[in-house]
């Protein structure tokens, strides 16, 4: 089944969220109807007006109380929207009901999202990932709209036919979420073939983590341009959005004194972030799980840092990475006035990707924690591997050579990444 945007001729929408005042949410309303702001930006919809409602519990059927309902209505006719968008996820009856009320489309923060995540993935295994999440998103709809239809049957014991069409719909899309499985269990498989080929390299692995639009591809591309190997087609795409880029990517980053490592970037994280894009998305995830260390990026200018940086955490617990090495880098810092408020740890860095400050702290910290450790060995190299011995002084330092009757006799101090490369012609380790 191709999933399509359901949406994207109606650009004009009124945002509306519910106020729990009943229980403490892990987020203000303020700063969560911000966010859906930008969320609804970032899929290309034009914001007319926001709406908040302050209520102890949620209405069964129309999510907010029929009074704000009919207060919204009026809206739309004033500002001719075309689309309601709710800030948290409304079942199929309440978006059904709502329709019916106000005689416009009824969109969620879920299915916001999944739009956003359907426009922006680009490799094979994020589209099918997506895909997955947004038919997972439609099944429990189609049953609520199918129990609503049956009662267009013959009679008792018969169905209607806008239900055999929904039941057709459904078995459609459960044969379609089982084929997904397979598909994605195919390309997991060839994930662990290219990470087996990466330990073998032997290069440091750092994770780039953090909330969405904190400047992780922004950092990533800053840290490549530093790279001795500098190729502007390997920069990753960056724009100032939620959910500008939501493919992982890799690129190897070489940098002077032998310190090599690959980096890879992450989908960022966002509040009230579908449980079934959480599920797809960890596998993704897990990548850090076989991180050397991570860089959580964290965005210094937004108000709410220390929420967003928590929303990280807590991802990073369920995956159980969290006693892994981390740097907290607190990006943006271009764009405000103090940085007193940076907690003084040894992890803690303040920088600006943006303008590269800092940025020479990061790498001597990188460095510090992954960077080159030598080992000291002595060699015997057969005269007809003469080139192994030359590749001695730029993979480590060469501290005596000597020619003997069977080949080249050297004692180097070598990186340990580059150790393999000589085991073979090891006489003794010194340490």
């Amino acid at each position: 089944m191709e999933i399509t945007n359901d949406f994207q001729e109606k650009n004009k929408a009124i945002l509306v969220g519910l106020n729990n005042t009943s229980k403490k949410e892990e987020i203000d309303i303020e700063t969560s109807m911000e966010e859906l702001i930008e969320l609804v930006k970032a899929d290309g919809i034009e914001v007319l007006a926001t709406a908040v409602q302050n209520k102890p519990s949620i209405d069964a059927t129309y999510f907010i109380g029929k009074g704000k309902v009919e207060e919204i209505k009026r809206l739309i006719e004033n500002l001719e929207a075309n689309m309601i968008i709710f800030n948290d996820e409304l079942s199929g009856s309440q978006i059904r009901n709502l329709e019916e009320a106000i005689g416009v489309t009824i969109i969620d923060r879920t299915a916001l999202i999944l739009d956003i995540f359907a426009k922006r993935a680009n490799t094979k295994e994020g589209k099918l990932q997506v895909e997955l999440a947004q038919l997972k998103y439609r099944i429990p709809r189609l049953i609520g709209l199918g129990r609503q239809l049956s009662q267009q049957g013959a009679g008792i014991g018969t169905r209607g036919p806008g239900e055999k069409k929904l039941e057709t719909d459904r078995r459609h899309i459960l044969k379609r979420i089982d084929d997904i499985k397979r598909e994605l269990k195919e390309v997991r498989k060839n994930r662990e073939v290219q990470r087996g080929k990466r330990k073998k390299s032997e290069l440091p692995i750092i994770a780039l983590v953090g909330y969405t639009n904190a400047g992780k591809s922004t950092l990533m591309n800053s840290l490549l341009k530093m790279n001795e190997e500098y190729d502007e087609s390997r920069e990753v795409s960056a724009k100032d959005m939620l959910f500008a880029t939501l493919d992982v990517s890799l690129r190897k980053v070489v940098f002077e004194k032998n310190l090599e490592f690959l980096l890879t970037d992450t989908v960022g994280f966002v509040s009230k972030l579908p449980h079934d894009l959480i599920n797809a998305f960890k596998a993704t995830l897990e990548e850090v799980k076989y991180a050397d260390m991570l860089i959580h990026v964290i965005d210094a200018s937004n108000e709410k840092y220390n929420l967003q940086k928590q929303t990280t955490l807590n991802v990073l617990n369920e995956l159980g990475v969290e006693n892994k090495k981390i740097i907290n880098v607190y990006n943006k810092v271009d764009k405000i006035d103090d940085e007193i408020f940076i907690p003084k740890e040894d992890n803690n860095i303040g920088i600006s990707a943006k303008t590269n400050k800092n940025l020479d702290i990061l790498v001597e910290y990188i460095r510090n924690v992954i960077g080159p450790k030598t080992i000291d060995l002595q060699l015997l190299i057969p005269y007809d591997k003469g080139s192994l011995a030359s590749n001695l002084h730029n993979d480590g330092t060469v501290i005596t050579s000597e020619y003997v009757g069977e080949g080249i006799m050297v004692k180097a101090k070598v990186e340990k990444i580059h150790y393999h490369k000589y085991k073979d012609y090891q006489l003794e380790e010194i340490n």
